[in-house]
């Protein structure tokens, strides 16, 4: 086996990069790896074949120093201790993986919804056809905005009424459904739209007019909306609102993992914490069954002591 000190940093470098893509991680995950392995990098201060646990405590106090979230330091020690992995187990490099425990206590927000009310307020403001599509997407069919900003014209089946998305969130595929006012929405874009461009969510003005609208650019569409609409609203909360929609509507909860295209169920069961309305209905049909029981067994003993009080 090798040392790290006999292989180039920027040779392992782009072969890591290399690794991910035939993982079929996103550009967007490899590039926050790649860059979050530079700043690792340029920390450190001994070769990586002798980084121990002790440097990644004193990582570690170094991005507290800096303010970086609980949730920001452990992407860090992820994605380090899959680098450690990938060196060990395909690179062949004998090397101890530094990085075996990640115990930061995460703190677990509860995802944020619109209120009904809310939404009516938001899509008042939506009027231009293209963004209206796009919003009514992630509002009814829970996609994220990546999911948005990379489908095509031919990913939607306006007959079935269906969406196929193509490499979702850990290059998973998965099939979606269109509401009827979703379904409109589409329709009445694609009505307005001459492009023959294979992207859905075009650019519609200036140097980028018919490129496939970005995620940022998407995101800023949402933010001006925000702001018209006095509403503190993020493209991701769109998809929030629609599984609490769906939960409330005593949708199953394997039903909205496949939907949402979350890989574990316990993500899908955050939405229970959130989702009143079910908890609330739930509870007083569970109670009156168990009332109902209660004075049942009530009359069945007041019974029984008739029937002893009439015995003696």
């Amino acid at each position: 086996m090798e040392t790290t000190e006999l292989i180039p940093w920027s040779g392992l470098f782009d072969r890591y990069r290399r690794a991910l893509k035939r993982k079929s991680y996103s550009v967007h995950t490899v590039k926050s790896y790649v860059s979050i392995l530079d700043q690792f990098m340029r920390w450190l201060t001994v070769p990586l074949s002798e980084v121990t646990r002790k440097e990644i405590g004193l990582y570690v106090d170094h991005l507290l120093r800096k303010q970086r979230r609980p949730k920001t330091i452990t992407c860090h020690l992820q994605t380090i201790r899959l680098f450690f992995d990938y060196l060990m187990n395909e690179e062949r490099i004998s090397i101890v993986n530094p990085v075996t425990r990640i115990s930061l206590r995460l703190p677990k927000p509860l995802p944020r919804h619109l209120m009904d009310e809310q939404v009516r307020r938001l899509f008042a403001v939506i009027t231009d056809l293209r963004d209206r599509a796009m919003f009514m997407l992630m509002l009814r069919c829970g996609l994220r905005v990546e999911e948005v900003a990379h489908l095509t014209v031919d990913a939607v089946e306006y007959v079935r009424r269906q969406v196929f998305v193509f490499h979702g969130k850990g290059g998973k595929d998965r099939v979606v459904y269109l509401s009827e006012d979703a379904r409109s929405a589409l329709l009445a874009y694609l009505a307005k739209r001459s492009s023959k461009a294979k992207g859905l969510f075009l650019v519609q003005k200036g140097p980028m007019r018919g490129r496939p609208l970005s995620v940022r650019g998407i995101q800023k569409r949402i933010e001006s909306y925000a702001r018209k609409s006095g509403l503190n609203v993020s493209c991701h909360q769109l998809r929030h609102t629609m599984a609490t929609q769906l939960l409330n509507a005593d949708a199953g909860l394997a039903t909205i993992q496949d939907l949402l295209g979350h890989g574990q169920i316990t993500t899908t069961q955050r939405y229970c914490r959130v989702a009143n309305l079910k908890v609330q209905r739930d509870y007083y049909k569970a109670m009156e069954v168990v009332l109902q029981r209660t004075q049942a067994q009530k009359e069945e003993d007041e019974g029984e002591s008739m029937d002893t009080a009439w015995g003696h």
